[in-house]
């Protein structure tokens, strides 16, 4: 449903987005992942059509995007970033006016609005005006345009960000029931919903892609980890993993504690070894044990490997 080939996109001297390539199947609910300014909302919005990049090309269910043909964009429902909207509005008109921008006739229009309020349950909020409603119904409203036309393909970008924990759940439950039916790409930072939602992880950095997968696959490749804590300096704790074999590490102060987790090609004699080098040091060694990676050590790993 969605092909993107060597997308690439620079603002004066920033290259925003650099030759990323992917593609997301019908009924795939995919999470698209970054820290702030790692390109995510550039490229979400060149997918839509609504930047045009500077180099490479995207389709939609086969059809490019781009030029005069809005067939491509008419198979997509694109909530941007901050849901941005006519807010002096009333619900009702600003779901009119927005199904008239994607061509849908009147009686089309009706129906798309009708469907649109229902599931994103804005029943009785019709006739309010859009500056007086609280930031989750704003985002349910956002959610509702990008709805109308029954498109097959929705780009989310941040569809929960600033929302409270109730409003969050709704949203959440939303995104899974129309992942049913439709593909789905979701850019967020919070990893617990692509772990809830998504069956497949782009991972973004520096406008690279650095990772694509199910969230397990990126886990099972980043390997079985170790984590150490130690009372003693954070420095030497890193020196004495590093030379125990012990890398990709991210090492943190807690609590009064020197704390460091890292992978090894070999774990048991790394631990072994980081054990040794700890005693002979002269540093307590309070906890040493193996942990399975989280989505949130690959994406921490894959970020800072892309900007080291």
């Amino acid at each position: 449903m969605i092909r993107a080939e060597q997308l690439s996109k620079v603002f004066g001297s920033q290259q925003a987005v650099d030759a990323v390539s992917f593609e997301i199947g019908r009924g795939e609910v995919v999470g698209f992942l970054g820290r702030n300014g790692a390109g995510k909302s550039t490229t979400m919005r060149m997918l839509c059509g609504v930047l045009e990049p500077d180099h490479g090309r995207v389709w939609i269910d086969g059809l490019p995007v781009g030029g005069d043909d809005p067939r491509p964009r008419a198979r997509i429902g694109y909530l941007p970033e901050g849901t941005p909207l006519h807010s002096a509005m009333r619900v009702l008109d600003y779901l009119a006016f927005a199904a008239a921008v994607k061509g849908l006739d009147r009686r089309a229009a009706r129906a798309a609005q009708r469907d649109a309020i229902a599931r994103c349950g804005l029943s009785g909020w019709e006739t309010r005006r859009i500056d007086s409603l609280s930031k989750g119904y704003r985002q349910r409203v956002g959610l509702a345009q990008a709805l109308l036309g029954d498109p097959p393909v929705l780009v989310l970008d941040e569809p929960s960000s600033g929302l409270d924990p109730a409003e969050v759940v709704r949203i959440r439950a939303l995104v899974r029931e129309l992942g049913r039916t439709r593909t789905v790409l979701l850019s967020t930072h919070v990893l617990r919903e692509v772990d809830e939602l998504c069956s497949r992880v782009l991972i973004l950095a520096g406008g690279r892609l650095v990772a694509d997968g199910s969230p397990s696959e990126l886990c099972q490749r980043l390997g079985v980890r170790l984590r150490v804590r130690a009372r003693g300096a954070l420095a030497l704790l890193e020196r004495c993993a590093a030379a125990a074999g012990i890398e990709r590490a991210l090492a943190t102060e807690q609590a009064g504690l020197s704390c460091l987790e890292g992978s090894a090609s070999q774990p048991e004699q790394a631990a072994a070894r980081v054990a040794a080098a700890l005693a002979e040091a002269g540093c307590e060694l309070v906890e040493l044990a193996h942990v399975q990676p989280s989505l949130e050590d690959v994406f921490l790993e894959r970020t800072q490997a892309a900007s080291a």
